[in-house]
């Protein structure tokens, strides 16, 4: 079964280490200030002539309060006003972008995300989607995937019917954790009946799928009171959840600084929630994706991965991998081929640039061959855990074992770790390896030695 785990505390402690989640390869963190937008419209000029299909990122950085824990690029304020330069400046680069893509570009995926998308009145998020359609070919038959991100404390039910008639049928619903201790200590007061309300709007209104996050490793939590969070959660019958390990860094991010450190639960607790957490889905009929993703058999993550075309990108597992990813809004980052490129994240300049005509790509970087053979490498073993050598072979006209002879025996010690199968014809992740898939795709990551670990969250 692609989705069996095996739970084993002895491989878990001593392969859970600090590394990148790999929604790209190279990582983020390898981006740098020679990349700008001339390279960006250049790689869209390739886009354009090849027909590929698209897919948007919005980012709509507004929150009306301070969650904690949160580690996003976002603005919190009470004025609704702040909103409008910054939607001016979107739809500029909208404008801007729209110069250089075909109409028959169709746009299959699209996402809003955050910050909180719901922050915006309605007026706005029309709007905002009027634009969208003007400058891109948004699909208008539902069959495109089109979601966005939900504070639950910021919708009701005329705002998911609004979002139903302006295309949207998949949303996230960001949930965190549920008991009212936990709440507090992060800042987030949301009630079980408002999410239940949100998500019985959205199956009554025929979205197509409904997502819920979850965090394990907040301040006041229990393996005991999670786990009722999780049953709750269940309850609600997502199509798919996600199940996130916190990752306290107040060091990097201020909102994590009014946490008490004291509060948070211990390295074992945290075993204990994820464990328990993995019992409770695997019994309710949720299968594992991957990377702290969880799915309904029906779903289409869950089938994708069946049929092999589940892939891995900046909008994490997706079926629409083979779509070309432009990131508009502040922060957001575009993979266009082999480019990847970042728009400034500070708010400032990133609308004084699209103010005065100019894109905001602020750094990125562009593939080389050895990061084509990588990245084609890491991605099979996330999202598939398998993996023929036989294909990145003839893909990329090298011998497998040669090319990666440094990295043989690493990969000798987790096959006798059981970890993963370490055969002549391949790598297959065993259950007891799949919890633990990033530490072997760390294996084939060759900037991890120039990049300080402890800017990644652990893997566990």
């Amino acid at each position: 079964m692609l989705d069996a785990i095996q739970w084993d505390s002895d491989l878990i402690r001593r392969y859970d280490q600090a590394g990148p989640r790999y929604t790209s390869y190279p990582t983020a963190v390898q981006f740098h200030d020679g990349v700008g937008s001339f390279d960006l419209l250049h790689a869209l000029r390739d886009s354009r002539r090849a027909l590929r299909p698209l897919s948007l990122y919005l980012h709509l950085p507004f929150c009306a309060n301070i969650c904690y824990y949160c580690a996003c690029n976002k603005v919190i304020t009470k004025d609704r006003g702040r909103t409008q330069p910054y939607l001016q400046a979107l739809e500029r680069e909208m404008a801007l972008i729209g110069h250089h893509v075909d109409k028959r570009q169709r746009i299959e995926q699209l996402h809003l995300g955050g910050g909180t998308p719901t922050f915006l009145s309605h007026d706005e998020l029309r709007q905002l989607m009027s634009k969208l359609r003007e400058h891109f070919s948004l699909l208008d038959d539902d069959s495109g995937d089109y979601s966005i991100e939900i504070d639950p404390r910021e919708a009701d039910w005329s705002t998911m019917g609004l979002l139903r008639e302006l295309g949207f049928n998949r949303v996230s619903l960001g949930v965190q954790d549920l008991d009212p201790r936990v709440q507090r200590a992060i800042n987030r007061l949301q009630s079980l009946e408002e999410t239940r309300a949100i998500v019985e709007a959205a199956r009554t209104l025929q979205f197509r799928s409904v997502n819920i996050d979850l965090i394990y490793g907040l301040p006041q939590q229990t393996a005991e009171n999670f786990a009722h969070t999780v049953q709750q959660v269940i309850a609600l019958q997502p199509d798919r959840l996600s199940l996130f390990n916190y990752a306290h860094l107040p060091e990097r991010f201020m909102p994590q600084r009014r946490i008490d450190s004291g509060q948070l639960p211990s390295a074992a607790t945290k075993l204990a929630m994820l464990q328990g957490s993995i019992e409770q889905l695997a019994s309710a009929g949720y299968r594992y994706i991957g990377m702290d993703h969880f799915a309904l058999p029906d779903d289409e993550l869950a089938s994708a991965q069946e049929d092999g075309s589940l892939q891995r990108n900046f909008q994490g597992y997706t079926t629409h991998g083979h779509c070309d990813l432009i990131g508009l809004g502040v922060s957001s980052i575009s993979q266009v081929g082999d480019l990847y490129c970042q728009n400034s994240s500070d708010l400032a300049a990133y609308q004084a640039s699209l103010n005065n005509g100019q894109l905001a790509t602020a750094r990125g970087l562009g593939c080389n061959d050895d990061d084509r053979i990588r990245r084609a490498v890491i991605q099979q073993l996330i999202c598939h855990f398998q993996l023929e050598f036989a294909d990145i072979e003839q893909r990329f006209a090298i011998s497998f074992r040669s090319y990666f002879a440094d990295t043989w025996p690493a990969l000798q010690q987790m096959h006798r770790d059981g970890l993963i199968e370490l055969a002549e014809r391949g790598i297959e992740v065993l259950p007891a390896g799949r919890l633990l898939v990033r530490s072997l795709c760390m294996l084939f990551d060759r900037y991890l030695g120039e990049t300080s670990q402890q800017r990644f969250s652990r893997v566990i």
